[in-house]
């Protein structure tokens, strides 16, 4: 029997952190490709497969990408992560550290810019389409590789939501529905030991994954990343909500990159960071719950208030994904492969007002998607304003 000739190859990576719905986006286009006609390959650990391959015949590459099946996706389709595995390598900034041997030769500066090799390596593989599924970090580097030549059509993943152009990325509805389940869950800590509950969630520079809990009425108040607060107020708050609260206890939800009036630094685990420049968060939520211990006996009649913290961190980001972050993936990449079948590319599939649509690559890298804090943010309550919502979005803000 005479082989069929395949209309292309597609490749897809995901790059950054994992969230839920990665694998069903993955085991979307491949299944959608293959019964198409593409052949498809797997690119391993982000931009960090193409860094790290080598153009040699007899080079074992397998660690570095691999042909994707139904068998391979349909497995693994509908579990949380990336079975593809994931990385935060910036191919146009590797640290001469992270040079690959075989390149080491070719790369000495501090900092070198991979892109030549990585086109040279996509032309290797024969990729004529590549789909990166990723945040802001991930999908600017696939802006600069659309300049370069390449075709791409992109996938907006991040539980942070801050993915410019879309209303929505793969990841977010997971972590938010476990945000609100959980800090429901911790309530009956807070209750028992009438305490302010501080929990410190995902958000660098945008607050969504704060705001939209509170909205749903998980928590008191919320501190984001986009407005500097004041933490003798949110003490002051904090107290007259347990105080009006029948269990005593109140309720506050604090992005990872908030900061308060005097500090002009995000709170770091360590200073080492990442090829995007980004140090690790985390602490935040420990600082501010005891400056509130020390600050309750202004506004509760001399008597400390004791805090229970809580970093929900990765317990957000773990397991299998929601109904949402199910069928979105799965929309998402047939998408991705509409565009294709339709010879577009340069394109990122989104979601807008309700309806799933496409936008320019170049939106990703042309701004910053952030709350708006006028609009949404009430400066002085610490809580997102609840005013008319006709007409807005599905996710609101």
């Amino acid at each position: 029997m005479k082989q069929q000739k395949t209309k292309g190859i597609i490749g897809i990576l995901t790059g950054g952190g994992d969230v839920p719905g990665l694998n069903p986006a993955i085991r979307a286009v491949t299944i959608r490709a293959l019964r198409e006609g593409y052949k498809v390959i797997g690119i391993r650990r982000g931009w960090g497969g193409l860094v790290d391959m080598v153009r040699d015949p007899q080079a074992d590459n397998s660690a570095h990408y691999y042909e994707l099946t139904e068998d391979i996706v349909n497995r693994a389709g509908r579990t949380g992560g990336t079975f593809l595995h994931t990385s935060r390598t910036r191919a146009s900034h590797v640290p001469l550290a992270r040079v690959p041997p075989h390149l080491q030769d070719k790369y000495k500066e501090e900092i070198n810019d991979l892109t030549p090799e990585i086109l040279l390596n996509l032309e290797h593989i024969g990729i004529n389409y590549l789909i990166p599924i990723g945040g802001d970090d991930t999908l600017s580097y696939a802006v600069r590789l659309s300049r370069e030549g390449v075709k791409v059509v992109a996938i907006p993943k991040t539980m942070d939501n801050d993915v410019p152009g879309t209303d929505y990325c793969i990841g977010f509805s997971t972590c938010i529905t476990r945000t609100i389940a959980m800090t429901h869950d911790l309530r009956t800590c807070a209750g028992s030991h009438e305490r302010i509950l501080v929990l410190e969630v995902f958000g660098r520079y945008a607050g969504f994954t704060a705001m939209l809990p509170t909205l749903a009425g998980a928590a008191n108040r919320c501190v984001i990343p986009e407005y500097r607060f004041s933490v003798e107020r949110l003490a002051e708050l904090l107290c007259e909500d347990r105080y009006t609260n029948p269990s005593k206890y109140s309720v506050v939800l604090v992005s990872e990159g908030a900061t308060y009036a005097g500090e002009e630094k995000m709170t770091f685990q360590g200073e080492e960071a990442d090829m995007f420049g980004h140090k690790k968060l985390g602490g935040i939520g420990d600082t501010i719950s005891l400056k509130l211990k020390e600050l309750t006996p202004r506004f509760n009649r001399g008597e400390v208030i004791n805090t229970i913290t809580q970093k929900l961190g990765y317990m957000v980001r773990c397991g299998d994904p929601d109904a949402m972050d199910s069928i979105v993936p799965m929309a998402y990449g047939n998408l991705a492969l509409d565009l294709i079948n339709k010879g577009l590319h340069g394109r990122l599939v989104i979601l807008k007002n309700g309806r799933y649509d496409n936008a320019p690559v170049e939106i990703i890298t042309s701004s910053k998607k952030l709350v708006d804090v006028q609009k949404f943010y009430n400066t002085d309550r610490l809580r997102p304003i609840y005013n008319s919502f006709e007409f807005m979005p599905q996710m609101i803000l």
